[in-house]
């Protein structure tokens, strides 16, 4: 599951698809009523709000509106009717992190959206975000760059059964 903290806009069509049904399973979750991704940590900083629903709702609605201005017709009914809330913060940590997280997808899905953004140094956060200083969120599993190289030195080394 990814709730991206990045705006909609950003996503390629299977990247926006995927969020909806994602926050929509995330929605489910906040509400009770399923037993899967109960402690996934995507929903920490929901939860963290005290009116969880209310915010994935207000989530949902961006998400939708990004899906109506690319002409999608996403069905609206599954929003939970939700009270306004407040802007949620989003760290430029995290921005940083889920850009190079997407666009490290996009050169292996779509490389002509990918090229769409080329010019986007820190892209601008989902609406129902305010930007702060900080770094990536406590929930985030991020590696060290040279971890990273070196896990994948290691699948491309590991024999061929």
């Amino acid at each position: 599951m990814r709730l991206w903290s990045l705006h909609p806009r950003y996503l390629d069509t299977r990247g926006l698809v995927a969020l909806w049904r994602e926050a929509l399973l995330a929605q489910a979750v906040l509400r009770g009523e399923t037993r899967g991704y109960l402690r996934h940590p995507q929903l920490i900083r929901f939860r963290g709000t005290g009116a969880a629903v209310d915010f994935i709702a207000s989530y949902l609605w961006a998400v939708h509106a990004e899906a109506c201005r690319r002409g999608f017709r996403f069905d609206a009914g599954k929003i939970s009717r939700g009270n306004p809330v407040r802007r949620m913060e989003v760290t430029t940590g995290q921005l940083d992190y889920e850009w190079k997280h997407l666009q490290k997808k996009l050169r292996c899905r779509d490389s002509a959206w990918l090229q769409r953004w080329k010019s986007v140094a820190r892209p601008r956060p989902h609406p129902l975000f305010r930007m702060v200083a900080g770094d990536a969120a406590d929930w985030e599993i991020v590696r060290p760059a040279t971890e990273e190289r070196s896990r994948r030195a290691e699948q491309e080394q590991a024999p061929i059964e």
